[in-house]
């Protein structure tokens, strides 16, 4: 059987790049039109993949090939040095395989941010993707039962995220550094791609939580330790520490806790903490948390609608 080969959105500063991807045995197409169970059933598909180790992958860099090989789970990642300068904005870039005789080739891309102001990093689910993460099976049934097109965002988080990916640019091209930071694992990316697309969120570097390999794993996805996040936050500020970050997140899980180390450890980095509001009330360790950060010199909103977080985008000058 022909190994598979996926690419992920990668990134790269004046010195180095960032790409990644994995190598499968088996992997499954994520039918987007699919209703109901058969929607299900892809989904679920997505947690049967098989992963192969140790298997060697080569990346077309200039006039060089670089190789390297997939770790346990098949993730590899290549972190090189650029030893030329590099144009800004999205960049493509070329990985194969070989199979027998045959080289298995794909492309992807990678960012080099323009020169500016701003990195926007934001959560995805319940952050802009309704999940209904604060109640396990209703947030089981949507995304086993509604396929990607029935999924939808909150009102007013398009163009709210479209004002921060533009914000302090004129050229169009020239769109502000957007991370999406999610404890979702990688099962689940050609997913989100495909929903920010549909509705046109910001192009994005996806940063995701390690592969899950078996159907049981699904109904955990999502689950468990948050601290991959706050290291995938932490690595994106070390890495462009020029840039001011706007963090976007919600309550139902641990962003705040999570922002609020971020704030600390980088005092003058974040310029702005936005949480949304999931349930019916505001959450009083969240309050706490917020004031806190208002207590660093970091602007926050907590907000229940994005109409009150574009307002305040726009009282403190980060979007016109």
């Amino acid at each position: 059987m022909k190994p598979i080969l996926q690419l992920y959105r990668g990134y790269a500063n004046e010195e180095e790049l960032i790409v990644m991807g994995h190598v499968f045995k088996r992997t499954y197409e994520y039918d987007y039109q699919k209703k109901n169970f058969k929607n299900a059933t892809s989904i679920i598909n997505q947690f049967r993949i098989k992963t192969i180790k140790n298997f060697d992958v080569y990346l077309k860099c200039g006039n060089q090939e670089i190789h390297t090989k997939t770790l346990d789970d098949g993730y590899f990642k290549f972190c090189i040095p650029l030893e030329k300068e590099t144009p800004f904005g999205w960049i493509e870039y070329e990985v194969s395989i070989k199979h027998k005789t045959e080289k298995i080739t794909e492309k992807g891309s990678f960012i080099r941010p323009h020169k500016g102001k701003l990195g926007i990093i934001s959560d995805i689910d319940d952050t802009f993707l309704i999940s209904h993460t604060g109640n396990f099976f209703r947030k089981i049934y949507v995304l086993l039962f509604k396929n990607v097109n029935d999924r939808k965002v909150f009102k007013g988080v398009v163009p709210h995220y479209q004002a921060l990916s533009s914000a302090g640019r004129n050229n169009k091209e020239e769109e502000n550094a957007f991370f999406y930071v999610s404890s979702s694992e990688w099962n689940l990316y050609r997913f989100i791609v495909k929903f920010t697309k549909i509705h046109q969120l910001p192009r994005a570097v996806i940063l995701l939580k390690d592969i899950k390999r078996g159907v049981a794993d699904f109904f955990m996805s999502g689950r468990g330790n948050h601290d991959h996040k706050f290291d995938k936050i932490k690595h994106v500020l070390e890495f462009y520490p020029n840039l001011k970050y706007v963090l976007l997140g919600d309550d139902s899980q641990h962003d705040p806790i999570l922002y609020e180390r971020i704030c600390k450890i980088f005092p003058v980095t974040v310029k702005a903490v936005y949480i949304r509001q999931t349930g019916k009330h505001k959450k009083e360790a969240t309050k706490t948390i917020m004031k806190n950060l208002e207590n660093l010199e970091v602007s926050v909103c907590y907000y229940k609608d994005s109409s009150e977080a574009i307002m305040h985008s726009k009282s403190i000058g980060l979007i016109s």
